[in-house]
């Protein structure tokens, strides 16, 4: 049986993974995320939360319109090539494209690589900043180059609540708008991107890819541990409030949701973004250079 604090409702295994999809297929069909001749586009890490997204999208979409990608960032004793061999023999299985690249092939260097250039430039940037940038503008060339309609990322409740929180307490409101489901699209160079598991949490996420016999690695990135960032501090304090008032995070997206939707008409104004002069991307308002190229340059590695 398994209790889920914040509905207060006690399950039996298979009604607990039906819960799970239900609110999953909510989520999907509440934004219209992506409807049935779309070519979908599944950025797969190798972790529990990858085995969700990749196991329900499955169950409501056509294979032949799914893409697979998994990039290898290069973190030492944690992104391993086992982790991400479930996602290649099951994607070949399914006659499911999958695309398996790295921020090596792609940069010329891992991240390990990169973190170490940058203590020696003594630049004070995380290793989650290199790894966020990086992996989203890899994950986003592939999909426009290859003609996909949607990017669908894993990210769950925990995932989205630490966004939604950072970008408030940074004031950040264009992000808050980007970060949603019906947000702006501010370039037509990016594909956009989804998140169906946005209202589940990342325990709940665990023990459905557990229940369903499927090994994860449970080792958590280094970095988060050796070079906390704001994330890693605000997500601690997300947890504490949860412990204290089960359902906080689910309650607080859902309010941030509510609050975005009021705000949609006047999105609409917002112009459309740059371009960076080195790579052509698109980059942040008042810049010409994305800040992934400007950080690339600081460290040495030649574009």
């Amino acid at each position: 049986m398994v209790f889920q604090k914040h509905s207060s409702k006690l399950l039996c295994r298979g009604c607990f993974a039906d819960d799970v999809r239900l609110r999953i297929y909510n989520e999907v069909h509440k934004y219209s995320m992506f409807g049935s001749g779309e070519k979908l586009l599944l950025a797969i890490s190798g972790g529990k939360d990858s085995f969700v997204l990749f196991d329900v999208i499955l169950k409501i979409h056509e294979p032949s319109k799914l893409g697979v990608i998994t990039v290898l960032e290069g973190i030492e004793g944690y992104n391993r090539d086992e982790d991400v061999r479930w996602v290649i023999e099951s994607s070949k299985e399914l006659g499911i494209d999958c695309i398996r690249t790295s921020f090596k092939e792609v940069v010329g260097y891992s991240l390990k690589d990169l973190v170490a250039r940058s203590g020696r430039s003594e630049l004070n940037v995380s290793p989650c900043t290199f790894c966020g940038m990086i992996r989203r503008k890899i994950i986003n060339k592939f999909a426009r180059e290859l003609g996909y309609d949607k990017v669908l990322t894993a990210h769950n409740l925990d995932d989205e609540s630490q966004t939604a929180f950072i970008n408030i307490l940074r004031g950040d409101l264009s992000r808050l708008l980007q970060s949603h489901p019906k947000g702006p699209k501010l370039s037509e160079l990016f594909i956009r991107r989804v998140k169906p598991l946005r209202k589940v949490y990342e325990w709940e996420c665990a023990l459905y890819a557990y229940l369903n016999g499927f090994k994860f690695q449970e080792v958590e990135c280094p970095y988060i541990t050796d070079r906390p960032t704001l994330r890693a501090k605000i997500r601690e304090y997300l947890y504490k409030l949860e412990s204290i008032r089960p359902g906080t995070l689910l309650k607080f997206l859902n309010s941030v949701d509510d609050l975005i939707i009021k705000y949609f008409s006047t999105s609409d104004n917002l112009p459309h973004l740059p371009t960076c002069s080195y790579c052509g991307e698109p980059t942040a308002y008042d810049r010409t250079i994305c800040k992934t190229c400007e950080l690339l340059i600081k460290v040495g590695v030649v574009l």
